[in-house]
């Protein structure tokens, strides 16, 4: 007698979402380490210490949380095992995640120079107006 296993869980939302954290913090690292190439010194460096971290977030721990390896900390004490390595594991990925947007954020922001010393707001260059053209025939 053959039975038929379902495929539908295999491609269903729950299924796909560990991969689609694993491919978004491995693409988060791409992107920081192409637009690094272009800039140097402090804002590099939280570029990609913050892609890093982010990386590391989504690539690993929030895979690992949902397969059910890392528990869940709940303040209700719903956890199953440990509650102080429950506790532990969720202020590493509070942590990991928002230090590393943090990070992120502000080698953005320096790389924008958004935080450059600016004494007047930016001046518009003169524009230049043409006099219409003569066509001759």
């Amino acid at each position: 007698e053959m039975k038929f296993v379902n495929a539908l869980p295999i491609g269903s939302i729950e299924a796909m979402r560990p991969v689609f954290m694993i491919v978004m913090g491995v693409f988060l690292m791409i992107i920081a380490w192409r637009l690094c190439k272009f800039s140097e010194g402090w804002t590099a460096r939280l570029i990609v210490a913050g892609s890093l971290l982010l990386g590391f977030g989504y690539a690993l721990m929030i895979p690992l949380y949902e397969a059910g390896i890392i528990t869940r900390y709940s303040p209700s004490g719903g956890h199953l095992g440990s509650g102080a390595s429950a506790l532990a594991w969720h202020v590493v990925t509070l942590v990991v995640m928002n230090g590393g947007w943090l990070l992120f954020g502000l080698g953005l922001a320096m790389h924008a120079k958004v935080f450059s010393p600016s004494s007047s707001p930016r001046k518009l260059a003169p524009s230049r107006i043409n006099p219409p053209r003569e066509f001759t025939t």
